[in-house]
C-alpha cells in the first residue's frame, strides 16, 4: 500500500472506520494531483468540481473583497481533506479562494463521482455526513473565537488545536487568520509562553 493510501485510511479510520470494499470503493475515485506554490485551485466565482485530500504541503482558503482585503479562513496540510466544500456540496459559484501556499500534493476526486457512490454506498454517505458534521462544529467554534476572543485568546486556541502551526504557516498568513496586522504579530508571539 502506498504512503498516500495509508494517508488516506489513517484520516479516514479517525472520521468513520470503512471496510476493506467499501475503502477501496472510496479510495479509487482519488488521483494524484501536484500544485505549485501560491497557485490558486478554486477561485470566486468558479464551482468546486473536487474533493482534495492534502498529501503534502500547505493551502488556505480565503476571501477578498472588493478592496483587495483579504480575511483567510482555514489551512489545510498534511492529512486534511479541503477544498471549497460548501461549493461543492451545494453545486453553486464559490465566495472564496482555495490556494496553495506551497508546492502542494494531493489525492483528489470529482464531485460526480463521489455524488455517485454515495447513493449507492450508505457507508460512504455516513463517512462525508460524518465529516460534514465535524467541519460544521469547527466552524461554529471558529464564530465563537471571532465574537468573544481576544487576539491573544485566538492565537492560544489556534496552538492548542494545532501545536505545529507555527511551523507550517508563515506568520503574515497566522496574523491574517487571527485578524491582527502582521507587524504586531511578532508582538503577540513575544507575549505568550509556548
Amino acid at each position: 500500500m502506498t504512503a498516500s493510501k495509508l494517508l488516506l485510511q489513517k484520516t479516514i479510520n479517525h472520521i468513520h472506520p470503512l471496510n476493506e470494499k467499501d475503502f477501496e470503493a472510496f479510495y479509487a475515485l482519488f488521483k494524484p494531483f501536484s500544485a505549485k506554490r501560491k497557485e490558486i485551485l478554486t477561485h470566486i466565482g468558479t464551482t468546486e468540481k473536487y474533493l482534495y485530500f492534502v498529501v503534502d504541503g500547505l493551502q488556505r482558503m480565503y476571501y477578498s473583497d472588493e478592496q483587495n482585503r483579504e480575511a483567510t479562513l482555514l489551512f489545510s496540510y498534511t492529512g486534511n481533506f479541503a477544498g471549497v466544500l460548501d461549493s461543492m456540496m451545494n453545486q453553486k459559484p464559490s465566495r472564496f479562494y482555495y490556494e496553495t501556499l506551497s508546492p502542494s500534493n494531493f489525492l483528489r476526486a470529482s464531485f460526480q463521482q463521489i455524488e455517485v457512490l454515495t447513493q449507492t454506498n450508505p457507508a460512504i454517505e455516513l463517512l462525508l455526513r460524518k465529516g460534514l458534521t465535524s467541519a460544521f462544529s469547527g466552524v461554529l467554534e471558529r464564530i465563537i473565537e471571532l465574537q468573544c476572543y481576544s487576539s491573544e485568546e485566538k492565537f492560544k486556541q489556534l496552538l492548542f488545536r494545532s501545536p505545529h502551526i507555527l511551523q507550517l504557516v508563515p506568520h503574515k498568513y497566522l496574523a491574517n487568520y487571527i485578524g491582527i496586522d502582521a507587524s504586531n504579530f511578532s508582538k503577540l508571539i513575544n507575549n505568550i509562553k509556548i
